[in-house]
């Protein structure tokens, strides 16, 4: 992959880091985006350099002020584990070893308001850019560079050529697609990153596919 110079200034922020400030800004904010609801209880498992620095680099504040929504150039983010409490947002942070990943990874156990729960696993991979590499028990590559489509389906015959389907009608083109399952017939996730954004009745009909039990749209991260 080509390095821009935005990899290396990395992008407009509240310091002191691109990787542990601006990334888990960046890595919080698309764990919401993933759970697609306002977060109600974190736990927060940090692995590495985010373990052993997240209080002096304020990796904790970052990633909390992604949870709650926040832009990684928010004046907010300092204040975000005092705005969490306002919002009865519980959180905890534990160190954790998470195998054999970037330094600057964390994992986020996320319960939402309105029920729904997901578990994900990313890093901070330098210049302010995240790598989501689990959701629940799937492994995953997720930049958020696109527009990204995320389903949750039955591992069946057809089920992703109904969907490319409905993105041909819809004139949207597939950058890359990835499908990971936990094993034959059972669930699986597939993550469909496109040139155009996946809405209204593509994203509907997508929903709609009997085999589909959730079907996310993700816009590209700023």
């Amino acid at each position: 992959m080509p390095v821009s110079a935005f990899d290396i200034i990395g992008p407009v922020m509240i310091g002191p880091s691109s990787s542990h400030t601006a990334g888990a800004v960046r890595l919080g904010l698309m764990a919401r985006t993933i759970l697609n609801q306002e977060p109600m209880e974190a736990i927060i498992h940090l692995h590495g350099s985010f373990a052993e620095t997240y209080r002096g680099h304020g990796t904790n504040l970052a990633l909390v002020a992604g949870l709650l929504g926040m832009g990684t150039d928010d004046e907010r983010i300092p204040r975000a584990l005092d705005l969490a409490r306002e919002r009865n947002m519980q959180v905890e942070f534990v160190t954790a070893d998470l195998g054999d990943v970037h330094p600057n990874s964390a994992m986020l156990e996320l319960k939402g308001r309105e029920g729904l729960s997901v578990r994900v696993m990313g890093s901070s991979v330098g210049g302010g850019r995240i790598l989501v590499t689990r959701i629940d028990d799937f492994p995953v590559e997720l930049g958020g560079d696109y527009h990204t489509l995320i389903v949750v389906h039955q591992d069946q015959p057809g089920v992703v050529a109904q969907m490319t389907t409905l993105l041909a009608a819809a004139q949207v083109n597939i950058a890359q697609m990835r499908l990971s399952r936990q094993k034959k017939g059972a669930e699986a996730l597939t993550i469909l990153e496109t040139d155009q954004p996946v809405e209204g009745a593509a994203l509907d009909l997508i929903g709609r596919l009997r085999a589909v039990s959730r079907a996310l749209a993700v816009k590209p991260m700023a």
